[in-house]
């Protein structure tokens, strides 16, 4: 995208708000990669934002509002007369693009698709779940992953969230998987340990900092989740959960119904996880440099059925580099306290 170049030192303050719920936070906003970063004074990044998924909510209004989902579930205000029109034009270049490159992308599928409808009888709903996972961009996955997260909140409650907190949590979060932009959300309630969302979203019970001593059994939730999402599509699931009939429409068109990811949502957060290949789990903890008991006794206190895990523990008869300090672990296991 050309008009990011222009704009890659511009920053700004603004002021955030991740749910209706939640107070307004002072932030700094500048431009990422296709994205827009929101980051705290400490520059620990609280949100990435696609630039194709953002809309303005008040046109020609002053502090200029903006919102990556539809539903408004996720707000900034700005001010600042420069960052405003810098995301004005990239806004408008995103929009001026559409019709060239989005219509003709999404005629091509929509034959495609006609021609799918007609020999549907004949082909496997594998093989549409499969073309269309290979065909939907990163903000599309992006978006889904907000929607999911916006109805897993719902049932949940919102996520904890503190500086020190969420700034060793994302520390944590690069140190196991290895990106910059995987989001991590501590939930306060929920029947599950672990799940991850399309968008590189990564889900974690609050069980997982404040029941245990030691960070090693939350990095090993993580890296779980961190080879269950290399191993299978996060919208795999989804679309099998959706059926051949919402995935062709989402092919078509798109879109999924808010239905349809609501009940998603649901399944998510009483599903439990797919096991793992205890072999290529083991290789996972070697590669990230991260002791395998600690999670293996976490898993189950017996260690009959993470034994492996166990006995194979790369780092058994030596210390692998700390994960954090005393201080960012004390911060982290207090990231749900009010």
């Amino acid at each position: 995208m050309t008009a990011l170049s222009e704009y890659d030192r511009l920053e700004s303050s603004g002021l955030w708000r991740e749910s209706p719920d939640a107070q307004r936070r002072e932030v700094i906003v500048s431009f990422g990669d296709n994205t827009v970063v929101i980051s705290d004074t400490n520059d620990n990044a609280l949100a990435h934002w696609a630039l194709s998924a953002i809309k303005r909510l008040n046109p020609k209004q002053i502090p200029a509002s903006y919102s990556p989902d539809e539903e408004a579930f996720e707000t900034l205000e700005l001010e600042d007369d420069s960052m405003i029109g810098a995301l004005e034009k990239v806004l408008a270049q995103i929009k001026r693009q559409r019709p060239k490159q989005g219509r003709l992308r999404w005629l091509l599928l929509a034959g495609f698709a006609g021609t799918i409808a007609a020999l549907a009888m004949f082909w496997l709903p594998d093989a549409l779940v499969r073309h269309t996972i290979s065909v939907i961009p990163e903000a599309k996955r992006l978006h889904i992953g907000n929607i999911l997260l916006a109805n897993i909140r719902r049932v949940s409650g919102q996520p904890c969230i503190s500086a020190g907190g969420s700034a060793a949590l994302q520390t944590l979060g690069v140190r196991i998987t290895g990106d910059n932009h995987a989001k991590l959300v501590i939930l306060p309630t929920g029947a599950i340990k672990s799940g991850h969302l399309p968008g590189n979203i990564f889900l974690l019970n609050r069980s997982l900092v404040e029941d245990f001593e030691e960070p090693d059994v939350i990095a090993g939730y993580i890296l779980g989740e961190k080879i269950r999402k290399s191993q299978r599509d996060p919208l795999e699931p989804l679309l099998h959960s959706i059926g051949t009939k919402d995935t062709f429409s989402f092919l078509t068109s798109g879109k999924i119904s808010d239905q349809a990811l609501k009940k998603y949502a649901q399944e998510l957060m009483t599903s439990p996880a797919e096991p793992l290949n205890p072999e290529e789990f083991l290789q996972g903890f070697q590669d990230v440099k991260l002791r395998s008991s600690p999670y293996a006794f976490a898993k189950d206190p017996t260690g009959e059925t993470t034994f492996q895990l166990i006995e194979a523990d790369p780092f058994a008869n030596s210390a692998p580099p700390a994960l954090m300090s005393d201080g960012d672990w004390i911060s982290l296991q207090r990231i749900c306290e009010k």
